[in-house]
């Protein structure tokens, strides 16, 4: 089975079938994760820039893909995916829920209409799940215990990549219409979480300096490089609805900051590293980040952001270089599975 073979934008979810008995389902998990790392590694991943996006009249979104994250959802009866994770259980996800909504959305205009029902339900689950803090700042809630890597994380947390995707998401609807509650200020609270630290309840950090913003905001930092991408895009969008400046500014610390640690996430111009995991990239991911660096780079105008996109390009590898890369996550990925199962068994 390859990793994209299950869950789609048009039938996402895993579907429903032979429940394995307790005592083996761990092993069967582990023997999945293992074929799905090794029979079905592939170097590349259906996910692709959409080129008329960024604009402020456009309803585009940055990339299109009717596979990435489907396989982890299914709908309710009113259309809205929750998630199906193995370990937590099924819970909604506000980062999926916009993508799906933007997703649904790029499919629509494809087919040349210019709104999507999906989207819209999508859209006003956002709206009515928004969370107006104490001090004046909206957020979306994680609603489950993670752990993410050797960072724990308790529910209910919030993720600069849930931020990010709201907020695209968000604009988009005010742009077809959406006038019953003001938007715009929606999302302008939504940004506060950005100019605040992981100790004041934000997804801010600093790396020599340098300002990042994170999908995991806890410690040790798991640093995972799609959710930054995906926050910075957030504000990139409400930047260039509003014109906001404080917005601009937040967009403009997190490129210096990608600018200053990008090399982190990079493998010898060759292929990206998951964060702090200590191994590669799966494809889907790694896929994910050098599609989102490249329209980074676009839209901040940046070349030495768009040269590292372009070298993380799998067609530049020689056979040799893809037998190292195959070899290299697959070896690491095994070895931190087992050390996350070490660590569970003697917590």
């Amino acid at each position: 089975m390859t990793q994209h073979s299950v869950g789609t934008l048009d039938r996402p979810g895993p579907g429903r079938g032979f429940t394995v008995p307790r005592p083996f389902r761990s092993v069967l998990l582990a023997a999945k994760g293992i074929a799905q790392d090794t029979v079905g590694f592939r170097f590349v991943y259906p996910i692709q820039i959409v080129p008329e996006a960024g604009p402020r009249e456009s309803l585009h979104y940055y990339i299109y893909s009717d596979r990435l994250f489907f396989n982890a959802m299914e709908l309710n009866d009113e259309g809205i995916p929750y998630q199906h994770a193995r370990l937590w259980g099924k819970f909604y996800n506000p980062a999926y829920i916009a993508w799906y909504g933007l997703m649904k959305l790029e499919q629509s205009l494809k087919l040349g209409r210019n709104s999507s029902k999906a989207f819209e339900t999508q859209s006003r689950w956002l709206m009515q799940h928004a969370v107006r803090q104490a001090d004046g700042s909206v957020v979306w809630h994680f609603p489950v215990d993670i752990v993410e890597g050797q960072c724990k994380l308790k529910a209910p947390w919030i993720s600069a990549m849930i931020q990010g995707l709201a907020m695209s998401a968000l604009v988009r609807a005010h742009r077809i219409g959406f006038r019953n509650i003001d938007l715009m200020e929606l999302c302008r609270s939504a940004t506060l979480v950005y100019s605040r630290t992981i100790e004041q309840g934000g997804v801010r950090t600093f790396e020599d300096g340098h300002v990042l913003y994170e999908e995991y905001p806890g410690y040790p930092l798991a640093r995972i490089l799609d959710g930054f991408l995906f926050g910075l895009l957030g504000l990139y969008d409400l930047w260039v609805e509003t014109e906001d400046k404080n917005v601009k500014r937040l967009f403009e610390e997190g490129v210096d900051g990608l600018v200053h640690t990008i090399h982190h996430w990079n493998f010898k111009n060759n292929w990206s590293w998951y964060g702090n995991h200590g191994y590669l990239c799966p494809p889907q991911y790694h896929t994910l980040n050098r599609m989102l660096l490249s329209v980074v780079a676009g839209v901040s105008r940046h070349e030495g952001l768009a040269t590292q996109a372009a070298a993380w390009n799998p067609n530049r590898l020689t056979p040799r270089l893809r037998a190292k890369v195959f070899l290299l996550f697959v070896s690491l990925k095994q070895w931190s599975r087992l050390r996350a199962m070490i660590r569970r068994f003697y917590a």
